[in-house]
């Protein structure tokens, strides 16, 4: 007990399951140290593999040698991603103007004015107040929030109209102005759930076709849409969070980014396989970084037929080879993570429990899954190919010495912390 700091027994009540769990613990057959693995990296030594390739590796060589071996595996993903935002700050305008308590619009899309003067949130899913939405059902969404976003990183002009009530040191009540990423103070992206840990499969038993934010989808289980990198997915990687948490350091967007807490919605007490892999949605991350790093290639302002407006990001996490166990946690194939089928015209919808069955993300990339007995067609929401030239990119900036792995500065909630996703409890508010 007296390797532990005052501060970990005070923090985590002397929970010694947990720690054996964690990155805070170190045991004589821990292999390695982050510390020791970005030293390799200073010097132009250390192995990196992505997470495909780890597979063949661990399959040819074994669990030990390549634990030896591999230093770093990189993973990446590339998907639809909602609850994301920028915010950032236009500085001040002569004469001053207060944009908190008042309205502000970035090409006609409305942003989020309650902070202070100068600082302004957009939401991805944020839609123009004259977008017709889907009163000609279904709608186009042609145009929101993600959207700008995509056109602020890839360095366009972006009309800002705001509207302020004055007072007397802010006294401007109304500015129209082109903005450019170059001459904004800051400017972050900062996305409150991302990376999903497994989702559901989608498919429609209905007799009509449905638009949902897993894709257009076909009645009597016409098709069937899903969104995972499957075997490249970061938290598919490291299903317990052994090494990713709270201050790691991965790509975002193009650019270098943070894990900065665990995302909304995280769920991490879900039933798993034995590899640890769950079976449905589970951990989830919220993630920060410097926007002006990053690239239109990997933000992606994306419209969805029926649904609404988001942005698609591309993310990359370096898992550290510090044992064995957590490099057999990275050698996970797509045949070994499965999928919930979930019917998204009553079940989901309704809220109600039930799937129609398991399928792996081997079959769900094949094109085509059997569900009760049907053959049906697959798509996916995310790219694969993306996610893949994530990895690798993520695995050249290690090797080249411009990316070195950070030492989390506390562990995201995992399976010991009993957490349980509540649904909202509605209250009337007229008894």
């Amino acid at each position: 007990m007296d390797k532990f700091s005052p501060f970990i027994n005070l923090l985590f009540a002397g929970s010694i399951d947990f720690l054996r769990q964690s990155y805070y613990y170190q045991d004589d057959n821990m292999a390695k140290t982050i510390k020791e693995i970005n030293e390799k990296i200073r010097q132009g030594k250390a192995v990196v593999v992505n997470a495909v390739e780890i597979i063949d590796i661990v399959r040819e060589e074994g669990l030990k040698k390549a634990a030896e071996k591999v230093d770093v595996v990189t993973t990446g993903t590339f998907g639809p991603m909602c609850s994301s935002g920028a915010y950032f700050n236009i500085g001040h305008s002569k004469p001053r103007i207060k944009l908190g308590g008042g309205k502000a619009y970035l090409n006609d899309v409305p942003a989020y004015a309650a902070f202070a003067a100068a600082d302004l949130f957009i939401g991805a899913n944020a839609l123009p107040d004259d977008d017709p939405r889907n009163r000609s059902h279904p709608g186009d969404f042609n145009y929101g929030g993600g959207h700008v976003i995509e056109e602020l990183v890839a360095g366009h002009d972006i009309r800002l109209v705001a509207t302020a009530y004055g007072t007397d040191c802010y006294p401007r009540k109304k500015l129209e102005t082109w903005i450019n990423i170059k001459d904004l103070n800051e400017a972050v992206l900062f996305n409150m759930r991302n990376a999903y840990q497994n989702y559901n499969v989608a498919v429609n038993l209905s007799d009509r076709t449905i638009y949902t934010y897993m894709g257009v989808l076909k009645p009597r289980m016409g098709n069937a849409g899903y969104s995972s990198a499957g075997e490249l997915s970061p938290l598919l990687n490291d299903p317990y969070y052994k090494t990713i948490g709270i201050g790691t350091r991965i790509f975002l967007g193009g650019g270098t980014g943070y894990i900065a807490w665990h995302g909304t919605q995280h769920n991490p007490c879900v039933p798993r396989l034995p590899n640890g892999t769950p079976r449905g949605g589970a951990g989830t991350l919220a993630v920060i970084g410097d926007l002006k790093q990053m690239s239109p290639r990997y933000l992606v302002g994306t419209s969805m037929l029926g649904y609404g407006c988001t942005l698609t990001v591309g993310i990359g996490v370096p898992i550290p080879i510090l044992n064995e166990e957590i490099l057999q946690y990275t050698a996970v194939s797509d045949a070994e993570i499965f999928a919930p089928v979930v019917d998204y015209s009553t079940t989901y919808p309704n809220r109600e429990s039930g799937i129609l069955g398991e399928v792996s993300y081997a079959e769900l990339r094949s094109g085509r899954i059997r569900i009760q007995g049907k053959e049906v067609p697959t798509a996916s929401l995310s790219s694969y190919p993306r996610a893949l030239e994530i990895a690798n990119l993520l695995k050249e900036w290690i090797q080249s010495g411009k990316f070195f792995l950070t030492e989390p500065v506390a562990p995201l909630p995992g399976v010991e912390s009993g957490i349980v996703f509540k649904p909202l409890n509605e209250r009337s508010i007229t008894d």
